[in-house]
């Protein structure tokens, strides 16, 4: 006869103090000051040869041209596709356009290991090259691996730690598990798996990965390109709690709202071959828009000797121009509020997902008049440094992307700058409110979340 079924918590608010308390050790965990982690990130730089060089499509080890449809390939069939989009939407200042778009339809793991010491949570976190980072190593995950990656379709070496994930049970435990979108800009329908695991269990530690704090791993996120995208998707979805007694609007309110927004939009998002799309030409080195804006798509030759394969080639998407992104801020009845944008992008998975108040880039909008800027981005770009609350420049996602940098920012506004009713596709929202959200699927972009990951690890309090 099987044991009686025993109700257990629907939650744990337990994890959500020690993540507080992990958040406030901040100066040295139990492993390492965080003053001298610039040393042992260099250190870790020093031991490894990288290299990434430019090359013509021609030297392209396995990729290739599809001969009927012009889509960038590789020949396994596996890792991902550079094929076209034409997007079509019922509003905004483009209604129509067409592009290069990334299809890799199997999900990625992004997870980060925890673990107690000295009764405070430290999260294994790896110093990590990725080609498409500007500076190359950076603090990412424990885990940062897509199917073909730890599937091994690449014929290399194991992905270090993936059990933990793939196989979280017995001393394991799970602190947080969701499907998230990457840049719907230049993703098709694209999802992780977002994870942070706990154990208990003794863990070897291999000498490129060390254990920080959440409060360290916040004072990291005061530099520039420190701590790499992945990281901080993973970072915004843990189960953090907010003092907040009350909000703008009700969760059901903000709810019923944001679910109004993805029935109100009109958007049509069909894959074309690649050949076939308007205003984008291929040259031996690029595929460019006609006007030189936007992105282009290059190839890289890579040499990395601590990777699973220590040398590929393989196409990289370069974006044109430094982003801006940013959350406007209000306090309303001493409540933090952050502004929130329903933005429509091609690559999504359903229509809008809740994004930053500004998330564009300006020499994209160079050409038109101040009224056709998008909203908001004025108010950024001109705001005086005592409205600036945080502000620094991170990577995007360096597997996929070159160069590709954003100017990430917090800014106080008032009710001239923006108005507590907000105009159509803007609504306040707490930290809270946000972190709820991001425990599911396709709400939150990857913008939101990098901002969402700084009020979690304390870097940044409203």
């Amino acid at each position: 006869m099987s044991a009686p079924a025993v109700l257990r918590p629907r939650e744990d608010d337990s994890v959500a103090t020690r993540l507080a308390r992990s958040a406030e050790v901040r100066k040295s965990g139990a492993f390492l000051r965080t003053a001298d982690f610039a040393d042992w990130l260099g250190a870790r730089g020093r031991a490894h040869d990288f290299r990434v060089d430019r090359i013509p499509f021609a030297d392209l080890d396995g990729w290739s041209f599809a001969p009927d449809t012009g889509n960038l390939v590789h020949r396994s069939g596996r890792f991902f596709t550079v094929e076209g989009l034409r997007v079509t939407r019922d509003e905004g200042p483009f209604r129509e356009w067409q592009q290069p778009i990334i299809k890799q339809p199997e999900v990625g793991i992004l997870g980060i290991l925890a673990k107690e010491f000295d009764g405070v949570l430290h999260f294994l976190m790896q110093a990590k090259m990725e080609p498409g980072n500007r500076n190359l190593l950076q603090l990412s995950p424990t885990v940062q691996a897509t199917r073909s990656n730890y599937t091994k379709a690449h014929q290399g070496a194991d992905v270090k730690y993936i059990d933990h994930f793939i196989r979280p049970s017995g001393r394991r435990r799970v602190l947080a598990d969701a499907l998230q979108s990457e840049h719907g800009s230049w993703f098709y329908q694209k999802s992780n798996r977002n994870m942070i695991v706990e154990t208990d269990e003794d863990i070897p530690v291999d000498e490129d990965f060390i254990w920080l704090t959440l409060g360290q791993i916040g004072e990291l996120l005061h530099a520039d390109n420190v701590v790499n995208m992945d990281a901080r998707t993973v970072l915004a979805c843990a189960p953090v709690a907010y003092d907040e007694p009350g909000a703008l609007r009700s969760d059901t309110e903000l709810l019923s709202w944001f679910t109004a927004e993805r029935a109100r939009h009109q958007v049509t998002a069909e894959r074309i071959p690649l050949r076939d799309v308007a205003e984008w030409k291929r040259g031996d080195m690029a595929i460019e828009h006609g006007g030189g804006g936007y992105f282009q798509v290059v190839a890289v030759s890579v040499a990395a000797d601590n990777r699973e394969v220590t040398g590929w080639t393989q196409p990289l998407f370069e974006p044109v121009g430094l982003g801006v992104t940013a959350f406007l801020t209000r306090r309303v009845d001493g409540v933090p509020h952050v502004l929130a944008h329903a933005r429509v992008e091609g690559g999504f998975l359903d229509t809008v997902e809740l994004g930053p108040t500004v998330q564009y880039t300006p020499d994209n909008y160079a050409h038109l008049a101040g009224s056709g800027w998008p909203p908001y981005l004025e108010a950024v770009l001109a705001a005086d440094p005592s409205r600036v609350r945080y502000e620094a420049v991170h990577s995007e996602e360096g597997g996929r992307f070159l160069n590709a940098e954003s100017r990430y920012l917090f800014v106080d506004a008032d009710e001239e700058t923006a108005a507590t009713d907000p105009p159509p596709g803007y609504h306040w929202v707490t930290p809270g409110q946000l972190t709820s959200l991001v425990r599911h699927g396709h709400y939150v972009n990857v913008q939101a979340r990098t901002l969402l990951s700084l009020l979690n690890s304390g870097c940044v309090r409203l």
